[in-house]
């Protein structure tokens, strides 16, 4: 499992696949969860990737324990999300 942190924020969520689900918009460092943006427009996007993105009600909440690796520019999941799974 990995340790989610607000420096997270702004990073794009990718699947087992490597195909980008969203961008982070926001860390809760204590509940270790991440919300994410599925479906981001333009302005939202280039605002959530310089990190000043704010979770809206349709963020999906990604746990930590879903998470597998952590990079610079990228969170990526155990599952295949894009499909359901």
């Amino acid at each position: 499992m990995a340790v989610l942190s607000t420096e997270d924020e702004g990073k794009f969520l990718m699947d087992v696949r490597g195909e980008q689900i969203g961008i982070i918009t926001e860390v809760d460092p204590d509940r270790q969860v991440a919300y994410v943006d599925l479906d981001p427009g333009l302005a939202e996007a280039w605002m959530e990737s310089l990190g000043r993105g704010e979770a809206g009600d349709d963020d999906a909440e990604v746990p930590s324990e879903n998470v597998e690796t952590i990079t610079d520019s990228e969170v990526r999941v155990d599952a295949d999300l894009g499909t359901g799974a």
